[in-house]
């Protein structure tokens, strides 16, 4: 397996960032206030950031937002969502343009383009998405300070070049309200992918956990038998069939790490030039001559994964209603599927 050069970012299992911890308390739970309760249970945790959650509604008791002062008790079911996204004191505000899709006092709609990271970390300190939303924000309002702007709420990402679609939140409640969307899988998430081979079924889903790789830390790996990793489901639908390769939108119920990069190649379909997992090569089609120049062609047109989040809906944390946001294809996919379709002889219907 060829080296993978220059990780966008220390990786973690969840595009979400959150984590969900549950407890029940057994029948021997003597009364204990709530924050003190955790700090006994989560490793690492602060009473200072235990008392935020609980302020800002991350930790539910029987389905319930509390108080800190809140004692537990014998049978309690507690649910905390945790952040897990890196640590983010030190955002530098940097002027890098932004394609902002929607604004308005809760939340920030981003096309991210292809190469983009979306938050600083190792090997990647700056130039990042939450850098140009950080200046955004100053040049909005002079007064925000260093701390405001490191608690800009930042709820799920995509992979560096993978475009299309983020929401950010601009409040903690926001934060907090989208938060807990993703992680119970009602936010719809459509992406757009042009993958390797004459995909057979029509429609389909992957069912299979997805985690670190256990030799190749960088990369991901699908597990069916739930061995490791974490649960993922990706649903499937046939768009466009190009002989070689397959225009396809995907669905995520869940939100792992390259997840369907990771499905795709599992079910022999990998991602067309995705140089994590094998589509970076002729994976379909003969190597003569002609079809191995065509085939290079398209790689140096769309030289990244070729898969574009295209659509985002999830009820709105200010009005409680359903929002559905939807971006055009990026112009190298749009040129790489115009060559297939010329290619074979492909006619629009």
């Amino acid at each position: 397996m060829k080296e993978i050069k220059d990780s966008e970012e220390e990786l973690q299992d969840n595009e979400e960032l959150y984590e969900k911890l549950v407890i029940t308390i057994d029948k021997g739970q003597e009364p204990l206030r709530i924050d003190k309760f955790l700090m006994g249970r989560i490793e690492g945790a602060t009473r200072n950031k235990i008392q935020q959650g609980i302020q800002n509604e991350m930790v539910l008791v029987n389905e319930k937002p509390v108080k800190s002062n809140y004692k537990v008790k014998a049978f309690d079911n507690i649910v905390v969502y945790d952040n897990r996204s890196p640590e983010s004191s030190d955002i530098v505000p940097e002027n890098i343009p932004l394609n902002i899709e929607y604004e308005d006092d809760a939340v920030l709609i981003i096309n991210k383009p292809a190469g983009m990271v979306v938050h600083p970390g190792s090997g990647n300190p700056n130039g990042t998405l939450v850098n140009g939303v950080a200046y955004y924000l100053k040049q909005q309002n002079p007064e925000l300070d260093e701390n405001e702007l490191s608690r800009f709420g930042l709820v799920h990402r995509i992979d560096k070049n993978t475009s299309g679609l983020l929401v950010m939140a601009k409040t903690q409640k926001a934060m907090s309200d989208i938060a807990k969307q993703f992680f119970n899988h009602t936010v719809h998430r459509r992406y757009i992918a042009l993958v390797w081979g004459d995909v057979e079924k029509d429609e389909g889903t992957v069912i299979a956990h997805v985690g670190r790789h256990q030799r190749f830390r960088k990369l991901f790996t699908a597990y069916p038998d739930g061995d490791h990793g974490k649960d993922a489901i990706t649903h499937y639908k046939v768009l466009e069939r190009y002989n070689y390769v397959t225009l396809i939108e995907c669905r995520l119920e869940t939100g792992r790490t390259h997840q369907i990069r990771v499905h795709m190649q599992l079910i022999g379909h990998p991602l067309f030039n995705d140089d994590f997992y094998g589509g970076d090569r002729i994976v379909k089609g003969t190597v003569f001559t002609k079809y191995k120049q065509f085939v290079d062609n398209c790689f140096a047109l769309c030289p990244r994964q070729a898969l574009h989040a295209k659509e985002l809906g999830f009820i709105h944390p200010s009005t409680l209603k359903q929002v559905h946001f939807e971006s055009e294809l990026p112009e190298d996919m749009r040129t790489v599927i115009d060559k297939w379709k010329k290619y074979i002889g492909h006619k629009d219907h």
